[in-house]
């Protein structure tokens, strides 16, 4: 039985999402000690029915269908927000302005005047002992976290060449139903926002350096789906009969860019390479990240989520990549888990996300990524589609 004082979490959103975090809610302070005790006050849901069946399975105390009544309970001090992004502006700032600490998923917003004002109010609250962060889990991954060390450690010496991927093929079959995702003005973009963006996150933070610029390319491979069928996992099987309603897909399916980085004072900076697809047949969450240094380089495929693949040219030149197991104790995250050698899931990012987060509220603390740091990836998402609108021209972020 833990002492500590309750954080009571009231969660608006109950799908894959709000799956995840709420296994992440129960599970973080049965693993970690935590200095406050994250309870599953209340899920939110427009569907009555749907809301009480969500919750009953994933553990939470009561249900609301209203996220203002959510916002307005005195017995809620934080707001998670696993709904789309054309909701998350409106929901985070009244929750911010209520005193409510709040967790947004990513991408922050739809546009970066949305992301601002969430900034903004972000920072207003944050005076006020009331704090905020976005959602980028795969910072929580242990090898993601060990390759920043070692970035941080210098060594990699001067960064110069950035790689990123993510890869899915859940989209692959155009016959898959229409879905939100899919619809620009529930999700803001497709592949770029939905995983891209977690690349942009990714690559600035674990590099340490910002995406000054770039150049674009977007596509969508297929204009119409179903709007009926039966969902599987993200994708599904749509009905495809004579007379079978289609929805307009107003969103990208693949996007690419290159990208500078600024150097800081002694360096030219880093040059980037970004790709995100639904439509890589085989790739089912191949999330990669590869950093070329002076001195070393470090690789990592979430596919293989365990497994940091280092290069140092001093140790060993010609030995090429070596693979780091990151499950030692000493290994972020991995000493309050299994036994050496006994590999962490996908869900495990999420549970270190609440640590981090119920950790810097209760010491008084901004936890990281920030909505200001989630704005600067927003700015990127932005210059990514105003250079592909105008054939992939150069621009600044």
């Amino acid at each position: 039985m833990t002492t500590a004082k309750p954080l009571r979490v009231g969660m608006v959103g109950y799908a894959f999402m709000g799956a995840a975090h709420s296994h992440a809610w129960r599970t973080a302070p049965r693993f970690f000690d935590l200095p406050l005790d994250p309870q599953l006050t209340a899920l939110c849901g427009r569907n009555d029915d749907g809301v009480r069946a969500a919750a009953g399975k994933l553990g939470w105390g009561s249900v609301e269908t209203d996220w203002r009544r959510l916002i307005e309970r005195d017995d809620i001090d934080l707001i998670d927000i696993c709904t789309p992004g054309n909701t998350h502006a409106e929901i985070a700032i009244a929750a911010l302005e209520a005193g409510k600490h709040v967790l947004c998923e990513k991408p922050l917003a739809n546009s970066v005047a949305e992301a601002e004002r969430m900034t903004e109010a972000a920072q207003a609250a944050a005076e006020r002992g009331v704090f905020s962060m976005c959602g980028f889990s795969y910072r929580r991954t242990p090898a993601l976290a060990l390759a920043k060390r070692m970035v941080e450690e210098g060594r990699l010496g001067t960064i110069r060449h950035v790689r990123a991927q993510y890869l899915q093929d859940w989209l692959s079959d155009e016959t898959a139903p229409m879905t939100w995702r899919l619809d620009k003005s529930k999700s803001g973009s497709g592949s770029l926002g939905d995983i891209g963006a977690h690349s942009i996150d990714a690559a600035q933070w674990v590099t340490g350096r910002k995406i000054t610029g770039v150049s674009a390319l977007l596509e969508t491979f297929v204009h119409e789906r179903p709007l009926a069928g039966d969902l599987v996992g993200l994708g599904g099987h749509g009905d495809v009969g004579a007379d079978a309603p289609r929805g307009t897909v107003t969103v990208d399916d693949a996007a690419i860019f290159t990208a500078r980085f600024d150097g800081g004072a002694t360096s030219a900076g880093a040059v980037g390479v970004f790709e995100a697809t639904r439509f890589a047949l085989g790739r089912k969450n191949a999330m990669r990240l590869e950093v070329n240094g002076t001195k070393a380089s470090l690789a990592f495929d979430f596919e293989e989520m365990n497994v940091l693949s280092f290069y140092d040219a001093a140790e060993s030149p010609d030995a090429g990549f070596r693979r780091i197991f990151v499950t030692e104790p000493e290994h972020p995250y991995a000493g309050n888990w299994w036994p050496t050698g006994h590999g962490l899931g996908y869900e495990h990012g999420f549970t270190h996300q609440v640590v981090d987060l119920v950790t810097a509220i209760g010491a008084g603390e901004q936890p990281s990524p920030s909505f200001a740091d989630a704005l600067q990836v927003q700015k990127v998402l932005a210059a990514v589609e105003g250079s592909a609108a105008e054939s992939s021209r150069w621009q600044k972020v």
